[in-house]
Order: C-alpha cells, then sequence, then structure tokens
C-alpha cells in the first residue's frame, strides 16, 4: 500500500452535510451549508472577522489583492518560497512581484529585511502596494512586525495562510486573522479539505461585502443582469461547504494528529545532519507537513537520496516549495535576502504527514530513513 505525503482525512461526519445539500436541493454555488460553514470558521477564528467561501486559495488571493487597490503596474512583495498559487494572482493583476527571503528561525519571510527594504523604498518613493508574506508548513509569519510596517508604511498587508489553518501566533492568536485580509486554502492535501476551495477572511466588512460581489460576476442589485464592473465565478459550492462543515468539527483532532506525527519523526530522526523545521517560542504551528534538512557533510547522504529511496518503497515524499525567485517564469524577477531559502531547497524534504496516517507506516518511514543512514 502506498503511503501518501498528506491525503483527504475524512470523518464520517460530513456524507450528513452533504446529504443536507441534496435534500434541499442547494446544488448550486450558494445556499445554506456555505452560509454556515462560513459561520463556522469565523467561530472558530474569532475577533469578529468575516469569512467569504471561494473556489481557491488564489481566488481569495486574486480578490484580496484588487479590492486592497492594487493595479497594473504595482509592486507586490511576496514570500519567495511559496507555492505558486500564492504568487500567480499578483500576474493576473498585472502587478510586479518582489521576492523575499525566509528568517532562519522561523522559515517564514524576514521581517528585519523586509522592514530594511520598506525603508529604503519610502525615501525614494517607490513603496509596494502590498506585502503577501506566507504562513509556511503550517507556521505563521511573526505577525505583530509586519503589521506593525503595514501601519507605518501605509502598506496593505495580506497574509496567505493557505498552509496554516489550525496554527496560532503568540498569545493563541489564530492563523488567519491578520493583516487587511488572510486567505486560507482547502485543497484535498490540506488539514481540512472541501475537495477544492479557498476563503478569504477579513476584519473589514466591505473588502467581505466586496468578494461576495465580485466572486458571483459582479451582478448589480438588478432584476436584468446588470454589471457596471467586471467579476468572476468563484464562489464555494454548496455541496464543497457541506463537506467543509464536518471537516471543522475535527480540525483540531486534525491538528493534534499532526504535532503527534511531528513529535515522533523528532524523536526517533535525532540524527547528526538532520534537522527540523523550527518552531519559535510562543508558536503553535498545526505542522501540516513535517519538514526536514539533510546535511550531505555529516549524513554521507542528500535529502534527494532519501526522496528517491523513499519512493522505491511507495512512500510519497517531497522537496520543499522551490523558491520563485529561482523559477524560469520569474527569470530575472528581483529579489531580496542571502538565499537561506535556496539552501532550504536544496537540502530540505516534506515526510508523510498525513493525519490518518499509521503508526505502523510512520515507523516504516522512520526505519527506511535509518537503514538508508546505516549503510553509510
Amino acid at each position: 500500500m502506498r503511503i501518501w505525503l498528506s491525503r483527504p482525512h475524512m470523518s464520517g461526519r460530513e456524507e450528513a452535510y452533504v446529504a443536507k445539500a441534496f435534500e434541499s436541493n442547494f446544488i448550486a454555488p450558494l445556499g445554506p451549508q456555505l452560509d454556515a460553514f462560513e459561520a463556522s470558521v469565523a467561530e472558530y477564528l474569532g475577533g469578529g472577522v468575516h469569512c467569504v467561501g471561494l473556489s481557491s486559495g488564489s481566488a481569495a488571493l486574486h480578490l484580496a489583492l484588487r479590492l486592497v487597490g492594487v493595479e497594473a503596474g504595482d509592486e507586490v512583495w511576496i514570500s519567495s518560497m511559496t507555492f505558486a498559487g500564492g504568487i500567480f494572482p499578483v500576474l493576473y493583476m498585472g502587478a510586479t512581484p518582489v521576492f523575499f527571503d525566509l528568517d532562519p528561525k522561523s522559515w517564514t519571510i524576514d521581517v528585519a529585511l523586509l522592514g530594511e527594504a520598506l525603508e529604503s523604498a519610502a525615501k525614494t518613493g517607490k513603496l509596494p502596494k502590498a506585502i503577501v508574506p506566507t504562513d509556511l508548513y503550517g507556521q505563521s509569519v511573526d505577525l505583530d512586525p509586519l503589521e506593525a510596517l503595514s501601519s507605518k508604511y501605509g502598506v496593505k498587508l495580506i497574509v496567505d495562510s493557505a498552509e496554516s489553518l489550525g496554527a496560532a501566533y503568540t498569545n493563541g492568536r489564530k492563523c488567519g486573522t491578520g493583516g487587511d485580509a488572510s486567505i486560507l486554502s482547502f485543497n484535498g492535501n490540506k488539514i481540512i479539505t472541501t475537495s477544492g476551495g479557498g476563503m478569504l477572511v477579513t476584519q473589514s466588512k466591505d473588502i467581505a461585502d466586496g468578494a461576495r460581489f465580485l466572486a458571483t460576476q459582479a451582478r448589480d442589485p438588478a432584476p436584468h443582469y446588470e454589471h457596471s464592473t467586471f467579476g468572476y465565478n468563484y464562489r464555494l459550492s454548496n455541496v464543497c461547504a457541506a463537506i467543509g462543515i464536518g471537516q471543522m468539527e475535527v480540525l483540531e483532532m486534525r491538528v493534534a494528529a499532526r504535532r503527534a506525527i511531528n513529535e515522533r519523526y523528532q524523536a526517533e530522526l535525532n540524527i547528526p545532519g538532520i534537522s527540523f523545521m523550527p518552531e519559535p517560542e510562543g508558536y503553535y504551528s498545526s505542522k501540516w507537513l513535517t519538514t526536514i534538512t539533510v546535511d550531505p557533510q555529516q549524513t554521507g547522504i542528500s535529502s534527494k537520496n532519501i526522496r528517491e529511496m523513499l519512493m522505491e518503497h511507495q512512500i510519497e515524499s517531497r522537496p520543499l516549495w522551490k523558491p520563485m525567485h529561482m523559477q524560469p517564469l520569474f527569470s530575472g524577477t528581483r529579489y531580496v535576502g542571502s538565499r537561506v531559502d535556496e539552501n532550504l531547497f536544496d537540502t530540505g524534504l516534506c515526510l508523510p504527514s498525513g493525519s490518518d496516517m499509521l503508526d505502523a507506516e510512520q515507523g516504516e518511514v522512520i526505519d527506511r530513513i535509518k537503514t538508508l543512514l546505516a549503510k553509510i
């Protein structure tokens, strides 16, 4: 049997909610299950946030960028180590990305580096329109100084929390509540899933109302189809939202399972040359994926050697995100940093971390890595 990196994990509660959607005949993008799902996420996140269910995390980012005023030619400063769906919407807007390196103490955007760049840009009058930092592998960005920089320089802050639902920043503040807006993803490999889907989360009712309007083809209030601007078909299906209601009921259990998986990996792969993603004091990572780096000088092997060996045994693992500034699409794009992210990509590996992974399956992953190391 194949051991997957992170596959969907249903609780059994989802079917009843999907059945209600069918019984009520709300199979279209809108309906009571979507309303309930949005309310469930808002209640979980707290702080009076507004939630708008959408077809994907990328759709949420696209709408957020438009609603905070990003236009063609503007710069958007963004984490370089991120999933492509977290950068493509910048291109949809005709804006120019500028990529930033990571802080080795957290593996999230280097706030000091960002602050220096903002100070310099302010002096020349060339500030970006927005900053989009990524919560990486279930861990929050350093929200307090990011929000302070956003306020100081008048730059909009959109937090890409696609990978971090269930995690928290310091003082228990939930990931997904930061900045002018945050985005969530419910893709099939995430902590919880709606099959496919995402969400825009914001403290601003105006942004939330604007997202709902644009996501339903920007139809003006009229008995006929009236349009004063263009919109998108971005709303989350009511049926998919029904899955999400059931998934929200087990979110904290899913996070606990992944943290336990991470703890076992750290305990049993406590080997010189293998390091794990750091978790700063006071943070609470969801450990969406357990990630390691492998030092070939100490271990005698590379992360690629481990990945290829696991693949031979039908065990899925994956390199860390390839930084966007290294992608052919973004050749020549401005990059700010000392290439911490490049080193992580060269040496990093995501291990199987699904919340439904059996103890025996995790034991096999660990044993096979140890066996490979013992042969060196």
